[in-house]
Parts: C-alpha cells; structure tokens; sequence
C-alpha cells in the first residue's frame, strides 16, 4: 500500500500535529505524451476528392445489394457491409433486405446448409428479429448430440460460433452449441493452410458479438482483402470511408486533448489517472459514425472527469472532505466550493464548467433540458462512489446485495448510458431518459458486466493499496468460499447478463434500437477493457496497439 503524507495534489496546508495519511496509486503517466495536440489536416482538395469517390462507390454498392436476389449473396453482402464497418451508409436497405429475409425465412433456407442458417440467424437476431433457435435442431442426430459431421465445415462451424453469441435464456441448444463449436474450432484453428485459421483465433479469443464495430471493422478489412472471391468496390469502399472517419476522430481527439492540457489535472491533481486518450477510444467504441461527433465529445468529458472522480473517493480523499465534496455536487452549486481543499475545487469547478458547456451547446437545438437528466446521473454516480468510501473507512465489509445495490451504480453504466443520449438527435426523447433511471433490464445487465469483470481482473491491485471491498470479497466473506469459485460464479452471471442484453435487444423494444445499441456497445467496450486485466488502468502494448489501429494509423489503399 502506497502512502502519501499532505502537501501534494493542492490538498490543503497542515500544521504538523494533523498531517493527512493519503492513499495512492502511483499509476502510470499517460503513454501518449502531446502526440495527440496537433492534428495535420489533409489538404482540403483531397479530402473532398475521397468523399466523392466514397459517395460513388456507395452507388454501386447500393445497386448491388438489391440487384442480387440470390439468398446466400445477400447474406454475405449483408455481412460484409455490417463487418467492414460501412453498414451504417446503407441502414434502410439492409432493413428491408431482412425484412424480406424474415418474411420469406422457412422457404430460403437450405435445411442442411450450417453456415447459411447461422449466419441468417444472427444478421436477423442483430436487428431484433425474433428467429427461434429451432432452426438448429436439424443439425442434431437421433440420440440429440450435433452430427459429427458438421465439424468438416469449417465456415460452418465458425458461423455458428458466431450465432450463439446472440443467445437467450432457455436456449439450451445455443449453450451446446457454443461448447460443441468451441471445442472444434479451438483443433481447427492450428491446421497450418487453413485459410480461416487466422479469423477463428481471433474469433475465439473476441466473438463478433462482443467485438467493438470499429476494431472490429480494422481486423475484418485485413481477412476480407484476402478472400478470393471478395468485392472490390466494397473492399475499396470500406477502406476509403475507414480513413476518412478515422481523419474526423483524429480531429476530435486533437481538440479534446487541449480541453484536457488546458485543464492541467496531470500537474494539479497528480494521484489521478491520466488517461483521456483511453477515454477517446472507449467513445468511439459507443458511436464511431460521423453523425455522432457531439455526442462523443460531450461523452470523452464527461468520462474522463467521472475517472477523476473516481481516484478522489477511492483514494486520495479523506472521508472528512468526501462528505462536503459530495455535498456540494449533489447540491450543483458553485459557491459550496469554498470551503473544500484546493484539489477538490479545481475538479468541481471542471465538472460544472462541463457541463455549463453542454448545456449552451443544446440550448442552440432547444435541447437543454436534457442536461438536467445528465446532473441527476452523475450525481447518482458521486453518491455511489461516497457509500463506497464509507465501507472502506468503516473497514466494512457489506453482503453481495448491498454491494451490488451500490456498486452496479458505482460501475458508472447508468451514468454513461444516460449521458450517451444527451448529444444525440431527434431520436432521443423525455421518455427515453426517464426510462433509463427505472433501472431497465439492458442497463443492469451491462452494469453487471462492468461491475464484476472490473473486480475480477483489478481487486488485488486495489486492495494492495487500501480500497473498499469488491465484489469478490464480499462474495468469499458471505459464502465461504475460494477465490476460484467466486470467479466461476461471476463469470456465469456475466453470461447470463449477456442474455438479458440480447432479450432486451428483441423486437419489440421500449427504447428504439439506436438508443439500445449504445448500452450494448458501452458493454462490448468493458469485454475489450477488462477480459484480460485492467487495460485502463494499467495500458499495456495491446492497449496501445489497439488506440493506434483506430486512432493512429491508416489503412494503406
């Protein structure tokens, strides 16, 4: 455990006889230096040059998803456009190619073809379409175990790895299926000459369902320029419209990185994660399309100031200045401020001024109303965040439930969810910010997720060094049991929170789709994050190579 003595961080002067004990840390600075600050633009000639080209090769794109009324054609078009990252340029008419798809699915469908039935199954599952799993059952033989056969299709097999990440609770032939095509796509992937080997190693490792669409996109270009047989034009088109949005995020990284300097938090509050690049990228996760640009900026602040937040109530604040600190946010009210330590105004003062920002920015759209939700969100997490300080300081340690009543708030989910809405369009209503403080099912799975992937992979650092208690203490102080057990446990109610997420996700919805997809993809994110350890707080190579995929380098043409 870290300890350091008062004078540091702008905490306030001491006389001797009272110098505050504080816990820290020590993370590591940011890795990125002012890499980010400059962001050269391309000459504005050539840019506009690649939009026009973008917008023809989208024409013939087009033209072509509907001149194929071949089945088998259309999924893989399908598949591909979603895959390579350029779906979003073509949202209508891949709905009503599904729709087709749906409507006319008993008829299509060759019974004995695994890798058509799969890959239908989840491009429908995808868009909410409520396809029953029945559709497998075909492929078991009489004593209810799946044809051995199948596992000499290796396309197959991989499609259906892929469909039962979209499973449901009941569905217990998914459930064999995931184990069925695990098992055999984990021998296959070592057959040197296989073509698909590369993509079932990094299937196995990140199932598409639970991949970041941009990362995704990044890897899928790469398998797809290799295939024999693939479409030039989309090949061309995917690659182009990558670069371009890729130059759009550089832009607004380059902007939110001197938001960032200018605040100065990695010389005025050192004991906190510096980590706004990592924040970027965790926002581009949630919504990469270009329309979004607002939204990822309001978002990338607010986050990297709910991290800021977060290393105050769990380290480096006393519980005396965490009370009035509290206070004073939940009360929204500047001139509460002068009483707090110098460190905890410089990170008030951030927190109201961003969100005053906001605020004058909807104002423009008449949307400033939404800002009140976002107030109420964060102020949920600061509570949260405060009755954690509480068990640390009262060495307490509290049953799963309670733990979990706080610290599925605490995971920041609700909070970052709510506040993904606030700088989208028209889609988002009242209703829809009302609905997501009644705790609805998709955002208590997807905190679930967060909650206990994130105490898994970083308890023991953070009990090194004095913390209050996760969620595998409490659960191995209430039940008895090894630290093993416990994280089998955990990783069954992940998986189960899967399911409610993909539930939640089947038509109809309370919310429309886009709202949802932003849940869905805030928890594909935290899959990315914390699968292998702590990748946020400890960024390591494959952080650092991912943030350089999306974020840095450009895909040769």
């Amino acid at each position: 455990m870290s300890i350091q003595v008062s004078g540091a961080a702008g905490a306030p002067s001491q006389n001797a006889k009272s110098k505050v004990v504080r816990r820290t840390a020590n993370y590591h600075p940011s890795i990125w230096g002012d890499r980010f600050i400059s962001n050269t633009s391309e000459d504005k000639d050539i840019h506009f040059r690649k939009v026009r080209e973008v917008e023809e090769l989208k024409d013939e794109v087009r033209n072509e998803l509907f001149a194929t009324g071949h089945l088998s054609q259309q999924l893989g078009l399908i598949d591909a456009l979603q895959r390579l990252g350029v779906a979003y340029h073509f949202e209508r008419e891949i709905q009503e190619a599904l729709e087709h798809i749906y409507t006319t699915l008993n008829d299509k469908i060759d019974v004995d073809d695994l890798y058509k039935v799969s890959l239908s199954f989840r491009l429908l599952r995808q868009e909410g379409f409520k396809v029953s799993c029945d559709v497998f059952k075909k492929f078991k033989d009489e004593d209810g175990q799946f044809k051995e056969g199948l596992t000499s299709n290796v396309e197959g097999m991989l499609a259906f790895y892929e469909a039962t990440h979209l499973r449901m609770h009941g569905e217990d032939i998914l459930d064999e299926a995931l184990e069925f095509t695990t098992t055999h796509l984990k021998s296959t992937e070592s057959l040197i000459g296989n073509p698909l080997a590369a993509q079932i190693t990094c299937a196995l490792k990140q199932p598409l369902h639970k991949g970041i669409p941009r990362l995704e996109a990044r890897r899928y270009i790469s398998f797809y320029e290799q295939e024999a047989s693939h479409n030039k034009v989309l090949l061309k088109l995917s690659i182009l419209d990558f670069n371009l949005v890729q130059s759009l995020h550089k832009e607004e990284l380059s902007y939110i990185t001197r938001w960032w300097k200018d605040l100065d938090f990695a010389t005025k509050l050192p004991f906190a994660r510096d980590r706004i690049v990592e924040c970027y990228f965790w926002i581009v996760s949630v919504y990469f399309e270009p329309q979004y640009s607002l939204a990822r900026k309001i978002l990338t602040k607010v986050i990297s100031m709910a991290s800021t937040l977060d290393d105050i109530y769990d380290a480096y604040g006393t519980l005396e200045e965490l009370e009035p600190f509290t206070e004073a946010i939940e009360r929204w009210d500047i001139s509460c401020i002068d009483q707090l330590p110098e460190y905890m105004q410089i990170c008030c003062r951030a927190l109201f001024d961003v969100f005053e920002a906001i605020e004058n920015e909807l104002a423009k759209k008449e949307r400033s109303y939404r800002v009140t939700y976002a107030k109420d969100a964060m102020k949920h997490l600061v509570r949260a965040y405060f009755d954690e300080a509480k068990w640390f300081y009262q060495n307490y340690i509290p049953t799963m439930e309670e733990y979990m009543h706080v610290g599925l708030i605490s995971s920041g989910l609700p909070m970052l969810t709510t506040i993904s809405f606030v700088g989208m369009g028209d889609i988002v209503t009242k209703e829809a910010f009302d609905w997501t403080f009644i705790n609805p099912k998709i955002i208590t799975a997807s905190s679930v997720i967060g909650r206990l992937m994130d105490d898994m992979k970083s308890h023991k650092f953070e009990q090194e060094r004095g913390h209050a208690p996760s969620a595998v203490e409490c659960y191995m102080k209430q039940h008895g049991v090894s630290e093993q057990v416990v994280h089998d446990e955990f990783n069954r109610q992940v998986a189960n929170a899967w399911k409610d997420i993909n539930e939640e996700c089947i038509r109809p919805t309370v919310v429309p789709m886009p709202l949802l997809m932003r849940c869905l993809n805030l928890t594909r994110v935290l899959d990315i994050i914390y699968r292998e350890g702590d990748n946020y707080t400890h960024v390591g190579k494959e952080m650092k190579d991912r943030v350089a995929s999306v974020l840095i380098d450009p895909i040769p043409i």
